[in-house]
């Protein structure tokens, strides 16, 4: 009979030996990834694995994703890797601090619904690009310590661990789901490895994580506004790295799970991981879409894998050293490999001629960004701006006039399709001025006015036809709209706007 536990939420049910298990899956494999993202970032190993324990920790019980993996990460340690060699660690930790305050005010203030900004092939371009990231950077353990490729039998040893690894977390799965089958692998490997006295890489090889218990200080900076200057642009953009990297991922496990996370409280969580990280020796970090992976497809849904990661991994750094410096790095590449395998979004290469051309320049631009320059953040903002400029230019085309005279002689133009900055040229092309009849209604039952561009160019209309003694009405314009002409304080006034049947629905001002 299975025992549940309601661990910090009501609403999450947590099946305590798939949660433990996970936990142990992902504690073991956030410690490479740690030890080389402090490398990356020229810093300590220990650096990068107090990161992954306190961003783990705090995010697991206090996130708005239950599930979600946090620690040390490359995009984190690309944005410091400067300040630390220019300025020293102490530095790294005061950044850290500040952009974990940064992340905390972006999640009172609800920012975190700005995720929704992020169209589908942005994703599918940055889930791709980590995928390949993740892939290629396994590639580093084929090589030997002077950076040769591995040749003989060494090579083949490799390779078989790598592959027995890979099969085993395929297969098992098929057969039983009662232990986590990445798990099952590492210690079949570790065993493997154990019992014929094989010669093959392994994680103490990488640096030593013996440690004791994170220890607490505040920065030892000159907190003056000199020092400010230094760091709160390394904390800017490490705080939009990781938020953008942390909700992306949550987004990608709400729609593997079925279930919504809490962008907002997932942003304040990691500015309060940040800020305890840069207190307590951590180079900072975000979500871990790997990680967080391999704990979803072991079936962890709750928090309590995060948190069993968390203190088995500082249970490794202060009494397990030696044990876990022992363990294949070729099971942890297998892992990693067949991680990089189920992140590719393989539904996005069905469809790649299907989806308009527009939304398949943006993924594989995105794509391409992550990949070379392996800076995910501006690979998703470089994704969002053409997305953007794309919706822009489309709509932009889609300015309409429908022209009529009535019995009256008064002229009709029925506008339709947005009028903002991008239809503006298209909107003026509509009118002739010079010949039009002296009293001339433009209606916008099937338009609306965007943007102060849109306005701009209805005060410039509506001045011309006046200059040439002409009457302008404008009809069916939404109370928002009508708001911001008024507010304009432009030549255009409530008496040119007459809208006796609105219909349309609008969103109201607040």
């Amino acid at each position: 009979m299975k025992k549940y536990l309601n661990l910090f939420d009501l609403t999450q049910r947590v099946d305590y030996k798939t949660e433990v298990l996970s936990g142990m899956t992902v504690a073991i494999a956030l410690i490479p990834e740690a030890v080389a993202f402090a490398l990356m970032a020229k810093l300590s190993p220990l650096t990068g694995l107090y990161a992954a324990f306190v961003m783990g920790l705090i995010t697991s019980i206090f996130g708005g994703r239950p599930g979600q993996i946090s620690g040390a990460t490359g995009a984190v340690a690309v944005v410091i890797a400067s300040l630390a060699v220019s300025h020293g660690v102490e530095y790294i930790f005061a950044t850290v601090v500040l952009a974990g305050l940064i992340q905390m005010a972006a999640g009172f203030l609800k920012l975190g619904k700005l995720i929704r900004l992020v169209p589908q092939p942005v994703v599918y371009g940055f889930v791709n690009g980590l995928a390949f990231i993740i892939f290629t950077a396994q590639l580093a353990q084929f090589k030997d310590a002077d950076g040769n490729w591995l040749t003989g039998e060494p090579l083949y040893i490799m390779l078989g661990l790598v592959l027995i690894t890979m099969l085993i977390i395929w297969g098992l799965p098929k057969i039983t789901k009662v232990v986590p089958a990445s798990l099952v692998a590492i210690f079949a490997i570790f065993g493997i490895v154990a019992a014929f006295n094989i010669s093959t890489k392994t994680v103490g090889d990488l640096a030593s994580i013996e440690g004791g218990f994170p220890p607490f200080h505040i920065p030892n900076i000159i907190y003056s506004f000199e020092t400010l200057k230094v760091i709160f642009p390394y904390a800017l953009i490490m705080a939009g790295v990781g938020l953008i990297e942390s909700l992306l991922t949550l987004d990608i496990i709400d729609e593997i799970t079925e279930t919504r996370g809490r962008g907002n409280k997932e942003a304040v969580a990691q500015g309060m991981a940040n800020v305890a990280s840069g207190f307590f020796s951590g180079m900072g970090g975000c979500a871990m879409l790997g990680q967080s992976l391999i704990n979803i497809s072991n079936g962890a849904r709750a928090r309590l894998s995060g948190i069993v990661a968390s203190v088995l991994l500082l249970m490794f750094i202060m009494f397990g050293a030696n044990l876990v410096g022992k363990l294949p790095m070729a099971a942890l590449t297998g892992l990693m490999i067949m991680v990089s395998i189920g992140t590719f979004e393989w539904a996005s290469l069905k469809i790649f001629n299907k989806m308009p051309k527009s939304d398949i320049f943006v993924m594989v631009m995105v794509t391409l960004v992550t990949i070379v320059l392996h800076n995910l953040a501006l690979a998703v903002i470089i994704g969002v701006i053409i997305a953007a400029l794309v919706f822009a230019w489309d709509n932009a085309k889609r300015i309409r006039a429908r022209k009529s005279i009535d019995a009256n002689g008064v002229k009709h133009y029925e506008i339709k399709g947005p009028l903002f900055f991008g239809s503006i040229t298209a909107f003026n092309d509509k009118f002739d001025i010079a010949n039009d009849p002296k009293e001339v209604i433009i209606d916008f039952a099937e338009s609306r006015v965007v943007d102060m561009s849109a306005i701009e160019a209805l005060n410039k209309i509506t001045e011309r036809y006046q200059k040439a003694g002409k009457t302008v009405h404008l009809k069916h314009l939404s109370p928002d709209c009508k708001e911001l002409l008024k507010n304009a304080d432009r030549i255009i006034d409530v008496n040119v706007m007459e809208d006796p049947d609105y219909h349309l629905a609008t969103d109201k001002l607040a």
